[in-house]
């Protein structure tokens, strides 16, 4: 098909794909010509590369192994309530991240809810600074990404391999050995390597629950050598570890990920006769309340923290709302002006080089593609003056990879169904995506908007790094409230942040599905 004639034309999707591969290979030029050469690694940075590798084992570790028994419960009970309980395992993914610590901190900070309870039954409060703090926060956003994929995993075993245990009354250890043992070969490798590549650009969450020197990523220390020292030198380099740390990451991951299928049936409803007893029922129950706890507390907690003080916000937070809204929505409408034509060329059988361009944004960190630009603007411009639509830039490039895998499949069915018609009809290639491609996608298009909105909103990245004093978006205005102590103004503006990313999530997503065409 891709050597026929097309009722799209596959120019803009490359065009595109190229300004995406530009911007991040160009920055990532910039930073290695920066690096001064012969310069050898301090101590500070083998600590920085050290604390990185650890913290992202550790917590890529205690996701899966607590992943595991959450997943294979929710596999095998049915109750009230449990897929609206698997779509909020989704929730942490478009939570901010200072919500997410705000109301981690409300919970197991020395002053939270945990701590108050110690200190009534007399004992030390909790202290959730330093290592243990950072790996916990990881563990809150990655535990129900990898709870997602290994219940996918669990939901991809056959039905009839289910019967056929039951037929032949197999004890717990046997359906164990043959059944989940292998299901688990397979999905947990690539779920531990996915969690480990995430949690090595951990930027926020060590920027605010670190506690010191000690516990610095490596993400952190470009952005103190960048913010703090202004040693551009210094920030290459470690952009360049980061970099090399990154791309092996996630090439293991998507190795990993590869891995062969669990059988074929007949597309039974799927049954389980395992796990009927009274032990093997409260197993379950206990595992599914602590996972919902862990992850709906923290929220809960912000909401209660924060809706005391919420109509009486100052001035500046309301202020750096709205940038926050105006970074959003420049971000979604840049996305979608680089999704769509991607897509569209990616259905017309152009696959590889854009889908290449696509998924770069996975392999650099948006901290390296911040100094990058900062290397490059600071010749013709003031860089500081360019801080909001450089951060709406890269945050789009950051969500690109997700839009696409919404986008494509939707676009290659459109293009494959009407494709003839079109042709027949002699439709031009902006008809057909305006009357055609375009109302069809409507729903994906919503979604996709609306994943990248919330993205955005919640972003405390690059805009760290460009921000001066005037200039401030809201995740970054809370970073400030809460180093200036102002713990109830801090509470407040994350559940305007939390408000705001889900409002505007929902009303793009559901702006997309309505009279969406199916």
């Amino acid at each position: 098909m891709a050597h026929r004639a097309q009722p799209l034309s596959a120019w803009p999707g490359r065009v595109a794909a190229l300004a995406v591969a530009a911007l991040i290979l160009g920055t990532l030029l910039a930073v290695a010509l920066r690096a001064e050469t012969g310069r050898g690694l301090s101590f500070a940075d083998w600590a920085a590369l050290r604390f990185t590798v650890v913290q992202a084992a550790l917590s890529a570790l205690l996701s899966v192994a607590l992943a595991v028994p959450v997943a294979r419960a929710l596999a095998r009970r049915r109750f009230v309530g449990r897929r609206l309980l698997i779509a909020l395992l989704g929730a942490p993914f478009i939570l901010p991240v200072i919500v997410a610590i705000l109301g981690l901190l409300q919970i197991f900070g020395r002053s939270g809810w945990l701590s108050d309870l110690l200190v009534a039954a007399g004992f030390q409060p909790l202290q959730i600074y330093g290592l243990h703090g950072v790996v916990l926060a990881h563990v809150f956003f990655n535990l129900p990404l990898a709870t997602r994929l290994i219940l996918q995993a669990w939901q991809e075993v056959p039905a009839e391999q289910y019967r056929i245990a039951a037929q032949l009354n197999f004890s717990p250890w046997t359906m164990f050995r043959l059944i989940e043992a292998p299901l688990l070969r397979r999905a947990c490798p690539g779920a531990l390597a996915v969690v480990f590549a995430i949690c090595l650009s951990s930027f926020a969450v060590a920027l605010t629950l670190g506690g010191g020197p000690r516990a610095t990523t490596l993400e952190l220390a470009i952005y103190q050598a960048f913010r703090f020292d202004f040693d551009l030198g210094r920030a290459a380099m470690l952009s360049g570890m980061q970099l090399v740390l990154t791309l092996c990451a996630a090439g293991l991951a998507l190795r990993l990920t590869r891995g062969d299928g669990f059988g074929t049936g007949l597309d039974r409803h799927l049954r389980r006769w395992d796990g009927g007893s009274i032990g093997a029922r409260l197993l379950d129950a206990t595992w599914i309340v602590l996972a919902a706890l862990f992850l709906l507390l923290p929220l809960l907690a912000i909401c209660i923290a924060g809706l005391p003080d919420l109509a009486r916000m100052p001035a500046s937070v309301l202020s750096a709302a709205l940038t926050s809204i105006a970074v959003a929505l420049g971000s979604t409408v840049l996305l979608l002006g680089l999704a769509l034509p991607m897509a569209a060329g990616v259905a017309l059988g152009r696959a590889g080089p854009i889908e290449l361009a696509g998924i770069l944004g996975l392999a650099a960190s948006p901290l390296v593609i911040g100094t990058g630009l900062f290397i490059l603007l600071r010749p013709v411009a003031d860089p500081f003056a360019l801080a909001l639509p450089v951060t709406a830039l890269v945050n789009a490039v950051m969500a690109l990879p997700f839009a696409l895998r919404i986008l494509i499949p939707r676009a290659r069915a459109v293009v494959h169904d009407m494709s003839r018609l079109a042709l027949s009809l002699d439709m031009g290639h902006v008809t057909f995506a305006r009357l055609v491609l375009l109302p069809r996608m409507r729903a994906q298009i919503g979604f996709a908007a609306g994943l990248a909105a919330a993205l955005s909103m919640g972003d405390l990245g690059v805009i760290a790094l460009f921000a001066d004093a005037e200039i401030a978006t809201l995740p970054l205005q809370i970073f400030r409230l809460m180093g200036a102590y102002r713990v109830q103004d801090a509470a407040a503006a994350a559940l305007l942040l939390l408000i705001l990313s889900m409002a505007i999530f929902w009303l793009l997503d559901r702006g997309g599905r309505y009279h969406a065409e199916a």
